[in-house]
């Protein structure tokens, strides 16, 4: 169910989305509220769950994961759930998403390079049973939004 929000809890938004370690007193500046206000706000976004937590962006080159791709997987029926659980565990997913079409998942996955690409998608991807085929597109480039 969507949360009422006004446009000052969407330029709250914006801002942290921005720079989530952006401190209550420059939200409130830039807001143009008090810091009070700022931060009851901010309270009530997390407690109602539209801001779910902060994390930390990095750049995956120099973070040592150059190669990306997005992995498209067919899973075999009502095994979504297991599935799931397999993909908690396995660190090179950066985001997998439950898709509506001819496949039934998208993963985006960052690697070190094609030989670890070919390993996550033959030796461990492939191997979980419930997986029934898979695709892999490489991204030739993530221009920031």
């Amino acid at each position: 169910m969507a949360v009422q929000l006004d446009d000052t809890d969407r330029r709250i938004i914006s801002l942290l989305r921005g720079d989530g370690r952006m401190s209550i007193r420059a939200v409130a500046e830039q807001a143009h509220i008090s810091r009070a206000n700022a931060y009851s706000r901010l309270e009530r976004l997390r407690s109602e769950g539209v801001i779910r937590g902060f994390t930390a962006v990095i750049d995956p080159e120099k973070y040592g994961t150059a190669l990306s791709a997005y992995v498209s997987v067919r899973i075999e029926q009502h095994s979504w759930e297991r599935f799931r659980g397999y993909l908690r565990d396995i660190p090179e997913v950066d985001h997998a998403a439950l898709v509506s079409g001819d496949v039934d998942l998208l993963l985006l996955v960052r690697v070190a390079d094609a030989a670890a690409l070919r390993t996550f998608v033959l030796e461990r991807l492939q191997r979980i049973p419930e997986v029934k085929s898979t695709q892999t597109m490489f991204i030739l480039d993530e221009p920031p939004l």
